[in-house]
């Protein structure tokens, strides 16, 4: 569907003639027009699908049409899961509405909170926060969100994994109840559909796409290979592919820090990103990838729903992620806009039943690649156990447990140190006084019961 029959406002069309977008994308074409009518949405779509257009144009458009107040007024919030997600939206609302006199801002933690309290206390129309910070902040008193007229959740599944859900509640139980509330996942478990329903109101539900369609456009690979020899399997592929711009994911920030210098060492340049890195670390080490200074960066999962690159050709997942979405959400940072990319998992054999839910997930196995050193052999499957083979009852069980345990315990050497125990002979202080020499148990006095 072409932008121009979508009934935007023409300062957003003009914005959109600029940046030279033409068409919407599924998610937008479907979304925005209940959206622009004032109607809740929960739309379900991957990562690269255009979602931030979907809920940033009809945001702008319901806002610069209102006749504006003598002081400036926090009028729509958006959250959004971690940092440079949000500098990323702010970058949207900005370049869609150049020709509106909306302010945005951006509110996130790592760094200085004067400006942010500023936009949230006058100066910015449009705020996208991070749940952390902007928690913190209302609990200093800085947030008066009386005028909030729409709400949007941005990756709401992403925010949940990372323990925002109390935050958000907290967050939406302080705005208005009459609002709009845009709600957007990458996927939709029962856990999101539970919160949706809390916050919407008669929806309009949209779902784009199935599960893999990130995925399909994407060649994937594995390497069965140990932990230990995955530094020197990367280096190889570095230096024999193409790799121009590579994203690696870790498990840990730990082992994405240990990544980069094992790549800095071996003359990659690389840079890490994870959320021990500050707020400007973090958004150099972006702009250094974007701009091509540095051919690989080295993120964890919290951070990758943040990067959004262009022209990515390879995504290592140098450790499997624990999830199948999680997987899917890795190699979406490829092939993004129609291009084709590569995407290569290392594997443990530790990591082999993550490997085997994600292609079960993908309805797919992987190609397994053999261009590498220190390469395993594929596992082979387990046979699967046969329903009517009799069970060992647990009383056998119990008896063969205890005869080994017997023969165990004839074959043990005795404890050092440890002190006989004396039998009751004469040496035992009992034998005495129960009147014989302990080598027989004393008789028992018995009443006789009468004869009937």
């Amino acid at each position: 569907m072409d932008f121009a029959a979508l009934s935007l406002p023409s300062p957003l069309r003009r914005a959109l003639r600029d940046a030279g977008y033409a068409q919407a994308t599924p998610i937008q074409a479907q979304a925005i027009p209940p959206a622009l009518e004032c109607r809740d949405v929960l739309g379900c779509a991957q990562t690269g699908t255009g979602k931030t257009a979907a809920f940033a144009l009809p945001m702008l458009a319901n806002l610069v049409g209102q006749k504006p107040t003598q002081r400036r007024r926090v009028r729509g919030l958006i959250l959004s899961p971690t940092r440079e997600l949000a500098v990323q939206i702010v970058d949207s609302l900005n370049a869609y509405g150049q020709h509106t006199p909306l302010r945005t801002a951006a509110i996130y933690g790592g760094v200085g909170q004067r400006p942010q309290v500023r936009a949230l206390t006058g100066s910015a129309d449009i705020i996208v926060a991070t749940p952390g910070r902007l928690i913190d902040l209302m609990e200093q008193g800085h947030a008066d969100f009386r005028d909030v007229q729409m709400l949007v959740l941005d990756e709401a599944d992403r925010m949940l994994d990372m323990g925002f859900t109390p935050a958000i509640r907290r967050i939406v139980a302080a705005l208005p109840t009459q609002r709009q509330t845009l709600f957007f996942s990458a996927t939709m478990p029962k856990p999101i559909r539970r919160l949706a329903g809390d916050f919407l109101a008669d929806p309009v539900e949209i779902h784009i796409a199935p599960k893999a369609a990130t995925a399909e456009r994407v060649i994937q690979s594995v390497c069965h290979v140990r932990q230990s020899d995955k530094p020197a399997l990367l280096i190889h592929y570095f230096e024999r592919l193409p790799m121009h711009r590579t994203v690696v994911f870790t498990r840990t920030k730990f082992a994405a820090d240990r990544v980069t210098k094992g790549l800095t060492k071996n003359g990659i340049r690389a840079d890490a990103i994870h959320g021990n890195k500050s707020q400007n670390q973090r958004q150099r080490a972006l702009d250094r990838f974007r701009d091509g200074t540095v051919g690989v960066l080295v993120a964890t999962d919290v951070a990758a729903r943040g990067i959004d690159v262009e022209d990515v050709t390879h995504v290592v997942n140098y450790d499997l992620a624990e999830d199948p979405e999680s997987y899917v959400h890795r190699i979406g940072r490829t092939a993004r806009a129609g291009a084709e990319g590569h995407a290569i998992a290392f594997c443990d054999p530790g990591e082999h039943a993550q490997l085997i839910d994600i292609e079960r997930h993908l309805k797919t196995a992987l190609d397994v690649r053999d261009d590498g050193p220190g390469l395993l052999p594929t596992p082979k499957p387990q046979p699967k156990s046969h329903g009517g083979k009799r069970r060992q009852s647990n009383k056998s069980r119990g008896g063969q447990q205890y005869r080994s345990n017997a023969q165990s315990n004839t074959t043990s050497r005795p404890r050092r140190n440890a002190k006989p125990r004396p039998r009751k002979g004469n040496g035992h202080p009992n034998a005495q006084a129960n009147g014989n020499n302990g080598t027989t148990r004393p008789r028992r006095n018995r009443r006789r019961r009468p004869a009937a």
